[in-house]
């Protein structure tokens, strides 16, 4: 042990070897005795080679060693346990059941908004709800946070359990903790049974375990332990395998060997569905425009998403507005950049003022009657930047220059767009409104 201590790094000591002992030497076999039988498991895996070398160089002799697990009652160990059954990997009898109750009831597959950015990870993840354990062992679901890989997570364990299936739900933080609170109080053989006793486990945030080696080591166990008896596992990361920093590479490996499926920022589209459902949800009335406003101004993931849509309905219950665009504009006016300074957002009042300051007029000109060539120009440009910029439908537009019909916003969006192709001045100009609004200008 004290030539073991020299060798190993202190937290593998004090986590594998402190509490193991030397119970028997028979015909050039050494028993080392384990407290329970993952590290039984773990040493014959890891250390047996160096353990056998340093006994070696002891003795004098080759040594075999065998590990068992120290019983309650002195001198009468026995053999390190496999939790493995008879049949292969077929059978689950032998297996604890657990099932986690702590699945969120919003997250389930009739409320998930399926587009573009998200179909292969949604068809994945249905499949494998009804299949489990048949194809995509394991699931890995990557993406950037708030796209809808915990809501896939979840859905896969509501319609598991309502399957019949075990189903054990974590992340990979409380994974961690729970491993370090089993080694600190030698509960190891209940840890190692309740994650191996399921169906289908379910792991959220799996980046968490980069740089946590122990943990690993036994998750790695635990993937091989339910991958060979048929049990499904899905885990979710924001990144994919390979970019998990310092992930074990077969640990990295293992989690390639199924299917790896990505989670994009959702298009306009996508964005507007998504807002649909979830203002249903809030059982809120909301129009078309007001909605577009808000998928408009919350490009990059669906809690933003959400999270503009609450603002929304909230400001317009607390001031007594109705909700309409004005009353959005309002709502959505003062949005922090991700950069954490203030800035206006690129609301249609934004636009309209930014306009009609450039050409020395009042907004409300633009929204009016008037007809003289400066404010038709102007009327003309802040359409076509909105349509540009925030691609707007066309009726909506319209509403917002004093009822215009959709066909003379199509019309002044096509003819700003025609003329700036020609006239320099004019793209200047239109190059000068965008870098005011903070847009980038085009070459």
């Amino acid at each position: 042990m004290g030539e073991l201590q020299v060798q190993v790094t202190r937290p593998n000591f004090d986590t594998w070897l402190k509490d193991t002992e030397g119970i028997n030497y028979r015909d050039e076999v050494f028993v080392v005795g384990a407290p329970n039988a993952f590290v039984a498991e773990w040493l014959g895996s890891r250390l047996q080679s160096q353990i056998k070398k340093v006994l070696a160089g002891i003795t004098g002799n080759h040594i075999e060693i065998k590990f068992v697990v120290k019983s309650p009652t002195p001198g009468n160990a026995q053999p390190a346990a496999t939790t493995r059954p008879a049949d292969g990997g077929v059978s689950t009898k032998a297996r604890t059941a657990f099932t986690s109750t702590n699945l969120n009831p919003k997250y389930t597959f009739s409320t998930f908004v399926t587009g573009e950015a998200n179909r292969l990870a949604y068809a994945a993840a249905l499949e494998v709800a009804e299949n489990p354990g048949k194809v995509y062992n394991p699931l890995f679901i990557y993406s950037d946070t708030g796209l809808g890989k915990t809501h896939l997570l979840l859905a896969i364990g509501h319609a598991a359990k309502a399957a019949g299936h075990q189903i054990l739900y974590t992340t990979a933080e409380q994974l961690t903790t729970e491993f370090v609170i089993a080694l600190k109080h030698n509960t190891t053989e209940a840890f190692h049974s309740k994650y191996r006793g399921t169906d289908l486990l379910l792991v959220d945030d799996f980046q968490f375990l980069g740089g946590k080696v122990q943990t690993q080591e036994c998750f790695y166990h635990i993937f091989n332990e339910l991958h060979e008896n048929n049990c499904q596992i899905v885990v979710t990361c924001d990144s994919p395998p390979k970019a998990i920093c310092a992930l074990e590479r077969r640990l990295a490996s293992r989690m390639e060997g199924g299917l790896t499926a990505d989670i994009k920022t959702p298009d306009a589209e996508s964005r507007l569905a998504i807002l649909k459902v979830k203002a249903k949800q809030l059982k809120a009335s909301i129009s078309p425009e007001v909605l577009q406003l808000i998928a408009v101004q919350f490009r990059q993931n669906v809690r933003e998403l959400e999270g503009g849509l609450n603002r929304v309905i909230n400001y317009a219950k607390l001031s007594g507005s109705d909700l309409d665009i004005k009353t959005a504009t309002k709502a959505l006016a003062d949005l922090v950049a991700k950069d954490g300074t203030k800035v206006a957002a690129l609301t249609p009042g934004k636009v309209i003022d930014t306009v009609a300051s450039y050409f020395e007029l009042d907004s409300e000109a633009l929204a009016g009657q008037r007809r003289d060539r400066k404010t038709v120009l102007a009327r003309q440009i802040a359409m076509y930047l909105l349509r540009e910029q925030n691609h707007y439908p066309l009726s909506a537009i319209g509403k917002m220059f004093g009822g215009k019909d959709h066909t003379t916003v199509l019309h002044s969006c096509g003819k700003i767009a025609t003329e700036a192709s020609i006239n320099p001045q004019l793209n200047k100009s239109l190059n000068e409104l965008r870098q005011s609004l903070g847009i980038k200008s085009k070459s």
